[in-house]
């Protein structure tokens, strides 16, 4: 194990309470919109499949998450657990977002998480479709930032 500076607790071998607690800290991240600080979280060597896109490092992660929230605007994600093993843990989500002619989009996907010892992630493979949605369809209409804790998740909007 690397020097303290480096760990991004909840560390593997992950329990249904530590997964739960790594995804919300990965939604948070996220809906920051924030690619430096979201990509601190990844190893620099990370391998991503993301759409057609794929990252081979930290900095092409970076640069990915540059060019969707410079494209994916007023973004807003929730992730749910789907399962969890060991070092491993696989989400769903939706994320809402528009495009600058202001169409609008509710994006569904799955990711599979794989996590080094110090609970950076090392692998991820997301799978995402985009669906059209007028903008009264929306069901995320938080703040920009981090979904607030009384905001219902995946299940409870029931997607």
């Amino acid at each position: 194990m690397s020097d303290n500076a480096h760990l991004r607790p909840p560390l593997p071998p992950f329990t249904r309470e530590s997964a739960l607690e790594k995804i919300r800290l990965a939604e948070d991240g996220w809906n920051s919109r924030d690619p430096q600080r979201v990509s601190l979280a990844y190893t620099l060597d990370t391998q991503w499949r993301n759409r057609a896109e794929f990252a081979h490092n930290r900095e092409q992660a970076r640069a990915l998450l540059t060019r969707k929230w410079a494209r994916e605007l007023d973004y807003r994600l929730i992730k749910e657990l789907w399962a969890f093993t060991g070092n491993r843990i696989a989400v769903r989500y939706a994320y809402e977002w528009h495009d600058d002619s202001g169409n609008w989009f509710r994006s569904y996907g799955n990711e599979n998480w794989e996590f080094d010892q110090d609970g950076l992630m090392s692998n991820r493979y997301a799978c995402i479709n985009d669906m059209p949605i007028k903008e009264s369809e929306r069901k995320f209409h938080w703040p920009l930032g981090r979904r607030p804790d009384d905001h219902p998740g995946l299940s409870e909007l029931g997607l």
